[in-house]
């Protein structure tokens, strides 16, 4: 259901079993972590029902201050996670799970750009599934140009059209 090696590109059709894994994961993440964080949200293409998705969960995790966030880094590390870094996005503490790979946090500031776009980005194409298919055309075509590599992830809608 979830998971994908390194190196490995693969788009997998929905499976309504994302979401419950996701209320489980945010159950853990809330008891580790809870104290600390604004908001915990499913975001990625595994929380828009319909479309192929890497079947990797993307969790969101809102914090009021980066800095501040540290704190939370050992306790998720607990969780079996693998903390990265900003991992190339400017405060963001981002972590993964599994060898082959079947979660990754994204923990960012509530009032940042990043966390408005991230649910911004889902909640457009849930509620547009027209663009929601020019989106999964879009990653079908560069699943073929890039099969080794994971080189993209939520892009702009004006890269599929979406900026009505």
């Amino acid at each position: 259901m979830l998971g994908l090696s390194s190196g490995q590109v693969l788009l997998s059709p929905y499976e309504s079993g994302w979401r419950t894994l996701f209320l489980e994961e945010m159950g853990r993440l809330q008891a580790s972590i809870g104290g600390y964080v604004l908001d915990i949200q499913h975001i990625g293409s595994t929380s828009i029902p319909g479309i192929l998705a890497k079947p990797i969960l993307d969790i969101g995790i809102a914090v009021a201050n980066f800095e501040e966030a540290v704190r939370c880094i050992p306790p998720i590390e607990e969780l079996e996670y693998t903390y990265k870094g900003e991992n190339g996005i400017s405060r963001r503490h981002y972590f993964i799970k599994g060898v082959s790979r079947t979660h990754h946090v994204h923990m960012i500031e509530m009032d940042s750009e990043e966390w408005n776009s991230l649910l911004l980005f889902r909640d457009y194409l849930i509620m547009n599934p027209k663009t929601a298919r020019q989106y999964v055309r879009l990653k079908r075509e560069l699943v073929k140009q890039f099969a080794t590599g994971r080189y993209f992830g939520a892009m702009p809608l004006a890269c599929i059209g979406g900026n009505s």
